[in-house]
């Protein structure tokens, strides 16, 4: 297995009305939709309606199609996003947006559910533990990570006509970056004791975690 590399990805580093952004952005709803991590986390969240009753909270929510989504699923539930982004546009009524960094928030997030869709492999050493420590305020954590293998940098090498150079760059950094089997709860420190994991991953390059308070 591959060591893991994370380096910044150009898309972090674009204005977010760069017209190679707004393509990127465009290249990453596809990619999203053909690994199929929005409908798995909409499904799995749905399986916890009593943990969403407390509220639900998505880590880079990015441009808020997922957290759309979750705040349509759980109606009755507030759902708060965390990004460095502005709100998009058109949020539903149950929808709170915290823009800022997630690390020099004074009251960590807390709640039922908690997810993140392609946003843990962003980090490492002490953030990823941290990210853990605020996990501790939720009862159940649905994560969405790039799966760290061969086969996913050759399905993106075989989409690379169709995305830009953003996209194309950024995908493999994003795979380099992502998780082998088992890393990510050892990596952000998420103690047996308190915590029931499940883990699978995809052909298409996914691998999905889902934590239960044990």
């Amino acid at each position: 297995m591959p060591t893991r590399v994370v380096i910044p990805e150009l898309l972090d580093h674009l204005p977010a009305d760069d017209p190679e952004a707004r393509r990127s952005r465009r290249d990453l709803r596809r990619i999203n939709f053909f690994m199929g991590n929005e409908r798995w986390v909409l499904a799995t969240a749905r399986r916890f309606p009593e943990a969403a009753a407390l509220g639900v909270t998505e880590l880079g929510a990015g441009d808020g199609d997922l957290t759309r989504a979750l705040a349509r699923l759980h109606p009755q539930t507030t759902v708060t996003a965390l990004d460095l982004a502005p709100p998009p546009p058109s949020l539903p009524s149950n929808v709170v947006w915290n823009q800022g960094d997630l690390f020099r928030s004074p009251s960590p997030p807390q709640g039922g559910i908690l997810i993140a869709n392609l946003f843990l492999h962003h980090f490492e050493g002490d953030a990823l533990r941290e990210l853990g420590r605020l996990a501790e305020g939720f009862r159940v954590l649905i994560f969405c990570e790039p799966l760290r293998a061969r086969l996913p940098h050759l399905l993106g090498y075989a989409a690379h006509p169709f995305i830009n150079r953003v996209t194309r760059h950024d995908m493999h950094v994003s795979i380099d970056a992502g998780f082998s089997a088992n890393e990510l709860p050892r990596l952000m420190d998420l103690s047996e004791k308190r915590w029931m994991i499940g883990e699978h991953s995809t052909w298409r390059g996914a691998l999905r975690v889902l934590g239960c308070r044990a």
